[in-house]
């Protein structure tokens, strides 16, 4: 930390914390996420820094510690916030397609893109435009107490799956596999398998909750579920779905029809530990995503964010996102698109795999500035629909 104290350290990490609370209030009142507030902070926290001669270096590991934590609160929070009854069924699959679609031809309208303009390997681009197709949830689902119920149930399942997704595509990718039918079977295996021990683990840690006479819960979630995910990595499952399944079980027990079960876990045992776990990611959820935005805003430099290659091609790159967005909610899911296609952020997701990229497969000219600038670019887009986006009266009156 050089130079800084450890009185002016505390000062900051507590003045970052209060501040975030602040801004989640200020982003309600101004439709302004705020992990762009938080960014915005983290870069003015830079240039304060510099000014006073500051000797902070920032350790890539713990930036991608805070992204791997906030990663697994966030998928445990999508899970919980997934619903599955019948009257869902239509947005759960419109939700489907359109993050797999929208992926999907956003990583091919990157790819194409980076290698036009860089003509490095074509495998090389797809790495790197899966992570930048990837739709933030991070920064979508806290964004939308604007909107109506259906908009919101179905940006928060799209984001959701986009996330899934996507990290799939990308693991899918780094892992050097050929597209064959047996490289797919081995990922619609692997897939099956973390399915089935997600829900033994989930009975386990269901167990644990309910009959533990503890009052200490919340650190006991937290490394079950972590041990969970990194055992996962380990083995080479696709361990988020582990996390996602664990949560859509807990938050939908009611369809679970084995009576033993069933009498075994009572219904209102369960929703207890519902209560619990949505309180305890949401706590989570926002203290780790504060110190990551910030972070990450820290590390932004804004002299190679804000060079005119840089913005032209991450302009590109926006834009591609953005139209591939409206041409498919306009045209095949035929609904009202606003203020839907401007739902584009990248944010923790995208931040997270490219510190994953391995080395061998790096573009070597591909600038970190385009994925600063991209995230700002497309939160600032975000922020700007929602600014214009306003419900009629007997809408706002119907949802509440």
């Amino acid at each position: 930390m050089g130079n800084i104290s450890v009185e002016i350290l505390l000062l900051i990490l507590s003045s970052v914390v209060v501040v975030s609370y602040l801004f989640s209030i200020l982003s309600r009142l101004v439709k302004i996420p705020s992990v762009l507030l938080l960014m915005a902070a983290g870069i003015v926290l830079r240039i304060i820094a510099e000014q006073e001669q500051w000797n902070f270096v920032l350790p890539v590991k713990v930036v991608e510690f805070l992204g791997v934590t906030g990663l697994v609160m966030i998928i445990l929070e999508a899970g919980l916030d997934l619903k599955l009854t019948s009257s869902k069924k239509v947005v759960i699959r419109d939700s489907f397609l359109a993050a797999i679609v929208i992926l999907a031809v956003s990583i091919a309208g990157i790819t194409a893109g980076l290698y036009y303009w860089l003509h490095e390997p074509v495998l090389k681009c797809l790495i790197y435009a899966t992570p930048l197709s990837i739709m933030s949830s991070s920064i979508v689902i806290p964004s939308l107490h604007a909107v109506t119920k259906e908009k919101k149930e179905f940006l928060t399942y799209e984001a959701s799956f986009s996330d899934i997704l996507g990290i799939l595509i990308f693991n899918f990718l780094v892992a050097g596999e050929t597209f064959s039918f047996l490289s797919l079977g081995s990922l619609a295996l692997n897939i099956i398998v973390s399915v089935g021990l997600s829900l033994i683990f989930s009975f386990l840690l269901l167990f644990i909750l309910a009959k533990s006479k503890l009052n200490i819960r919340f650190f006991l979630v937290f490394a079950l579920l972590v041990f969970l995910y990194v055992s996962g990595k380990l083995l080479k499952l696709p361990s988020l779905i582990i996390i996602l399944v664990f949560g859509m079980l807990i938050n939908n027990f009611n369809l679970v029809s084995i009576k033993r079960i069933q009498d075994y876990f009572p219904q209102a045992e369960v929703e207890n530990i519902t209560t619990l776990l949505h309180s305890i990611t949401a706590e989570s959820s926002f203290l780790i995503r504060t110190f990551f935005f910030v972070l990450f805003g820290f590390s932004i430099n804004l002299k190679v964010a804000l060079q005119n290659e840089v913005m032209v091609v991450g302009s590109i790159l926006v834009a591609v996102l953005l139209i591939t967005r409206f041409l498919y909610l306009r045209f095949f899911l035929k609904e009202q698109v606003y203020p839907e296609v401007f739902f584009i952020p990248r944010g923790l997701i995208t931040i997270l795999l490219f510190y994953k990229i391995p080395e061998a497969m790096q573009l070597q000219q591909f600038s970190e500035g385009i994925l600063f600038f991209v995230i700002m670019l497309s939160g600032l887009i975000m922020t700007l629909g929602m600014m214009f986006y306003r419900q009629t009266a007997s809408r706002i009156v119907e949802d509440d």
